[in-house]
């Protein structure tokens, strides 16, 4: 399983609506589910006992016909909607499954939760009945035996009706969308050994409880087990769609031996290119991609961004971030004519933003971008990794939530500017004859937007403070008042002092007593032969 494979889904992107942001707490949550039988702590032991044992290799089930697909067909194969789970109750919430097929060849065990007894905790049973095949040549005697790849979770967020808005297929990954989102970046449960030489280990959901909702619930509770040759975990899910999605996660994570790079809440994205890297062909859309930058809140209050690239070989930083107050993959532009695409609909992606909910102690977000040719991989990860962890025999504790959203500036602190775009070019000269003349330089054209900087009156201008690694020469910067946003451009140019050596460059904008109007911009200049 590759990483853009592992976050395939075969949903077209249906559009979700969002309900005002809900006004109650997890207490309120926790209490009502009391009344069930199962619960986190049950998926503990469950983890636990799994943890005791030695790993076993889930083993393929599926016969050719469904094996050998390619993306198209199976994305034909669509749950019956009058068969979903909870259809027929009028009930908030209600469930319908993904199929085995392609390199989706191992079921899950799905179970559901409808009172307060052990008797009370059902698994769902797969049958093929339940699912619409196309004009697909299936034998349907053959899957008697199969089961469920995944499930969707259906919710009236756009109107009355109700639509996909939270998805789980695919290892662990899963997708949360609200109101006027498409499908975008994706979840996962956890990361193992990303971007190592001794290859990634990609952690499965194998089993799920979802507790069936009562009428007038505004959240759906899900829990997980997780299972992968190094490590298991528990998790929960609560699921409560609003203005802006959230999911509440807890986790509690067993390890059967040591682990080299343990990746908590981990996002997956795609950026293939934009006015930061622009397409090295034609292409009239000005930029593909789910997410443009990793934004992190360190705990001393400092706020980072630095853009996405594809690079052109693998690349994985590290940026400090010990107990950090968040982190997340942002499209900062939902503007349609920034993407130009009818068809996939960039600006209707959603920013994912991770917030701690207990001390992760002393770590690191690390971010990996990988080569890709187009859009259809996965090549962007994120995540929080620890600088150090306990003994084996102790188990891992992460509890956070993720908020889904079009509405950046409310994950950012509104007294600090932030970048709202990002450009490169080749630097220029202008001559005496008025004609433009490459200078040998890279020039970035960052734009700073905020209260902070609309508030500044004419006669101020914010000052640069840019700084380069050791390989870096700045040639020159600019700072001046873009009218058309309200706020203040930044010019570099830079060049490397070794061409076959990257650059590191920090920027912000300061006032006069050089404190901080801005957050941190954050990138790194590829060598030239990478």
């Amino acid at each position: 399983m590759t990483l853009g494979q592992a976050a395939i889904t075969p949903v077209t992107g249906r559009l979700s609506r969002r309900l005002p942001v809900l006004a109650f707490g997890i207490a309120s949550i926790m209490a009502a589910q009391h009344a069930f039988a199962f619960g986190f702590d049950d998926v503990a032991d469950k983890a636990k006992a799994l943890s005791d044992q030695n790993y076993s290799q889930p083993e393929s089930n599926l016969p050719d016909q469904l094996a050998n697909l390619q993306y198209k067909d199976y994305a034909k194969i669509q749950f019956k909607a009058q068969d979903s789970l909870w259809r027929d109750e009028n009930l908030p919430f209600d469930l319908s499954f993904f199929h085995e097929g392609m390199h989706y060849d191992t079921p899950v065990t799905i179970n559901e939760i409808d009172g307060p007894t052990a008797d009370d905790v059902h698994k769902v049973k797969y049958t093929p009945d339940d699912f619409d095949f196309g004009d697909l040549k299936i034998d349907k005697s053959k899957l008697k035996d199969l089961g469920f790849a995944g499930f969707r979770v259906n919710y009236p967020i756009n109107s009355e009706t109700k639509q996909e808005i939270m998805v789980f297929l695919g290892a662990s990954y899963f997708r949360v969308i609200g109101e006027g989102q498409r499908y975008g970046l994706s979840g996962r449960g956890l990361a193992i050994d990303t971007a190592l030489s001794s290859g990634e280990e990609f952690p499965r959901f194998k089993e799920f409880w979802i507790a069936k909702p009562e009428k007038g619930d505004k959240y759906l509770t899900i829990f997980a087990l997780l299972d992968s040759p190094s490590m298991t975990g528990a998790y929960r899910f609560v699921l409560r769609p609003g203005e802006d999605s959230i999911v509440d996660v807890k986790s509690r994570l067993f390890r059967r031996h040591e682990v080299t790079k343990l990746g908590v809440a981990p996002l997956t994205s795609m950026f293939l290119f934009g006015p930061s890297q622009p397409s090295s062909t034609t292409n009239y859309r000005p930029a593909i991609h789910d997410s443009n930058g990793l934004a992190i809140n360190a705990a001393d209050g400092e706020w980072l961004w630095r853009p996405l690239q594809n690079p052109r070989k693998l690349q994985v930083n590290s940026f400090e971030a010990n107990s950090p107050k968040g982190f997340g993959l942002m499209q900062r532009s939902h503007d349609f004519h920034d993407y130009e695409d009818l068809h996939d609909r960039y600006d209707l992606r959603p920013s994912a933003w991770i917030q701690p909910k207990n001390d992760w102690g002393e770590g690191q977000v690390e971010l990996v971008q990988i080569p890709t040719p187009n859009e259809t991989n996965d090549n962007i990860v994120a995540y929080w990794r620890p600088t150090t962890l306990p003994g084996v025999d102790q188990p891992l504790n992460y509890d956070y939530r993720i908020s889904w959203t079009m509405n950046e500036p409310r994950y950012h602190d509104p007294d600090n500017a932030w970048v709202s775009q990002t450009r490169r070019s080749a630097g220029e000269v202008l001559q005496d004859n008025l004609v433009r003349k490459s200078d040998g330089s890279t020039e970035f054209v960052i734009d700073y937007v905020g209260p902070t900087l609309k508030s500044l009156d004419g006669n101020t201008t914010p000052k640069a403070n840019v700084t380069t690694g050791a390989n870096g020469d700045v040639t020159r910067t600019e700072v001046q008042r873009n009218s058309a946003t309200g706020g203040y451009r930044l010019s570099i140019n830079v060049k490397p002092k070794d061409a076959a050596k990257p650059v590191e460059l920090r920027a912000s904008l300061t006032n006069d007593q050089g404190g901080a109007l801005s957050e941190t911009w954050s990138y790194m200049l590829q060598a030239a032969n990478e």
